[in-house]
C-alpha cells in the first residue's frame, strides 16, 4: 500500500467486519514519528488468533485463504524502525497502533485521509467514527455523532453531498495543520 490512509482503511474495514459500532481513529505526526491508532468495539480476537494475526496465511475471511493487510502494515512499519502493536479482548474490541520513523526513506506518507474517511462514512453510515489528527502541535477532530446532530435525522451521512463535504473538510483541516504559523505584526 502506498500510504498510511490505505492501511487505515484496511484496518477500519476489518473493524466493520468484526461488528464494530464505534471506531476511534487517531493519526499523529510528532517527534519524528508518524503513528496511527485504530480502536473498535467489535467482536475482538481470541488469544490464539491474536498470536497468529501477523501471519499472511491466517485470516477469518471465507472468500480467500490469505490476509495480507496486517502483515504488510507490520512490514512497512518495521522497515522504518517502527512497530505494530495489537491488543484485543474477545467480545470487547481491538486496538491496533502502528508507529513509523518519519525520517526513514521507506516511511509511507499519511495519504488522503479525506478520501478514506469519506469512504468509511459513506460505506458504513451508522458507524460512529471519531477521527483525531495531530501534527506540529496542532490538532482537529471529526465526530460523526456531532455531524448527525447538526444535520438532523432526515439527512444520512451516506448522501454524496455529505461525503464530499467530509472529504473537503478533512483536507482543509489537514492542510491547516501543515501550514506555517501565522505571522503577527512585530511593531518594530
Amino acid at each position: 500500500m502506498k500510504d498510511l490512509s490505505l492501511h487505515i482503511l484496511d484496518i477500519a474495514q476489518n473493524s466493520i467486519t468484526a461488528g464494530a459500532r464505534h471506531l476511534d481513529l487517531t493519526l499523529t505526526e510528532e517527534a519524528g514519528q508518524i503513528a496511527f491508532t485504530v480502536t473498535d468495539d467489535g467482536c475482538g480476537m481470541s488469544r490464539a488468533l491474536l498470536e497468529q494475526v501477523s501471519d499472511p496465511f491466517t485470516t477469518t475471511r471465507t472468500t480467500r485463504k490469505m490476509g495480507l493487510g496486517i502483515p504488510l502494515l507490520r512490514m512497512a512499519a518495521e522497515q522504518t524502525g517502527g512497530s505494530v502493536e495489537i491488543a484485543s479482548t474477545e467480545g470487547a474490541g481491538t486496538t491496533l497502533r502502528a508507529v513509523f520513523n518519519a525520517a526513514h526513506i521507506d516511511c509511507p506518507p499519511p495519504g488522503d485521509m479525506g478520501d478514506t474517511l469519506s469512504l468509511l462514512i459513506q460505506g458504513a453510515p451508522a458507524l460512529e467514527i471519531v477521527y483525531t489528527r495531530a501534527a506540529h502541535g496542532r490538532r482537529f477532530r471529526l465526530d460523526t455523532a456531532e455531524l448527525r446532530e447538526q444535520l438532523g435525522p432526515q439527512v444520512s451521512l451516506a448522501q454524496p453531498e455529505v461525503a464530499l463535504w467530509v472529504r473537503d473538510y478533512i483536507r482543509e483541516q489537514e492542510a491547516a495543520l501543515h501550514s506555517p504559523e501565522p505571522r503577527t505584526a512585530s511593531g518594530d
